[in-house]
């Protein structure tokens, strides 16, 4: 490395700073450090670090419920960032954050491994409990943690998307949209209900009753019967795309049509969800740059060797597609 700093006239850090991907290196100096890396044929002798440093190229992330399509996502998009910045990645998984014991053998085994650091798929309140297991020093970020916890986190902004999917349904020409949310004690879920409160708001409609539902097509069906049976409701905005699939089946079996009786707003945009029939519209979270921005806020911890309370929000993207129209009522009038 030294090599490379001489070659490229930087300083060591500089080099460091490059490699590590950090933001904050000029164009001209990137390019002529990669420009001395590549003629010197320089490679980091990753075995020689972790016994420098401590550290290992390894990034810890503890996550739970990854059979969701949200965490699912999340992991393979932090593992795609960490791939860019030459650095691994091992996932430790645990069934819920309240099973403290597990979540505690999850962190010493990632701290004894040497992780340079450790990133927490954090949707839930009970995910604090496991982070205050993690030794001092070891850089923490949280993805779809909350600003209280003071430390890095990075998240998709759950709140503008609940506000996007109603006033989408709004401006179909609905006169209210109800809303069947996910799970009360995930962080997203509640955002996404206060963004639905604040679009009716704004819009001076009444908000209708809302229903709970977990992120299944099953809660989703459950809830679809019923509110198949509300003449008044028209339009819905679900917890999830997979929760919206089960409205979807519910209100074919009630007789009531996509989007010409009811229309609908999922949320993720799930792979699948313009294949459903009719195509559903949904709220897409941009998981690459929820990755992208995690390794960042690690990154920039490693570099400065300093702890971070930086909350990086991603915007969300409203994906228009044929499951929402204008009311019946409005069809039929002269």
């Amino acid at each position: 490395m030294s090599d490379v700093a001489a070659r490229a006239g930087v300083s060591h850090q500089t080099v460091s700073r490059v490699l590590n991907g950090h933001p904050h290196v000029s164009a001209t100096t990137r390019t002529r450090v990669l420009a001395a890396i590549a003629e010197l044929g320089y490679r980091r002798n990753l075995s020689a670090r972790v016994l420098a440093t401590g550290r290992s190229n390894v990034i810890g992330v503890v996550a739970q419920n990854t059979t969701l399509y949200g965490p699912s996502s999340m992991v393979q998009a932090i593992g795609e960032a960490a791939l860019g910045a030459d650095l691994s990645l091992t996932v430790g998984h645990v069934a819920g954050y309240d099973a403290t014991a597990a979540s505690r053998r999850i962190v010493e085994r990632l701290v004894q491994q040497g992780a340079a650091g450790l990133v927490f798929i954090a949707p839930v309140d009970a995910a604090a409990e496991a982070m205050r297991l993690v030794p001092d020093g070891v850089p923490i970020v949280t993805v779809d943690g909350v600003p209280e916890w003071e430390c890095a986190n990075v998240a998709v902004d759950q709140y503008a998307g609940g506000m996007l999917a109603t006033r989408h349904l709004l401006e179909a020409g609905h006169r209210t949209v109800w809303h069947v949310a996910g799970p009360e004690p995930w962080h997203g879920s509640r955002a996404r209900e206060e963004g639905w409160r604040a679009a009716l708001a704004e819009a001076g409609a009444v908000a209708p009753p809302m229903t709970r539902a977990g992120w299944s097509a099953a809660s989703g069906y459950q809830c679809g019967r019923m509110l198949a049976r509300i003449p008044d409701c028209t339009a819905i905005f679900a917890a999830n795309d997979h929760v919206a699939l089960g409205i979807m089946r519910a209100m074919a079996e009630h007789g009531r049509r996509i989007p010409e009786d009811i229309s609908l707003v999922g949320f993720d945009d799930v792979p699948e969800a313009g294949y459903f029939h009719p195509g559903l519209t949904t709220v897409r979270q941009e998981f690459a740059e929820v990755g992208r921005e995690a390794v960042r806020l690690l990154l920039d911890q490693l570099a400065t060797g300093a702890g971070s309370t930086e909350n990086a929000l991603v915007e969300p993207v409203l994906i228009p597609r044929a499951t929402v129209g204008p009311p019946a009522t409005e069809e039929k009038s002269p």
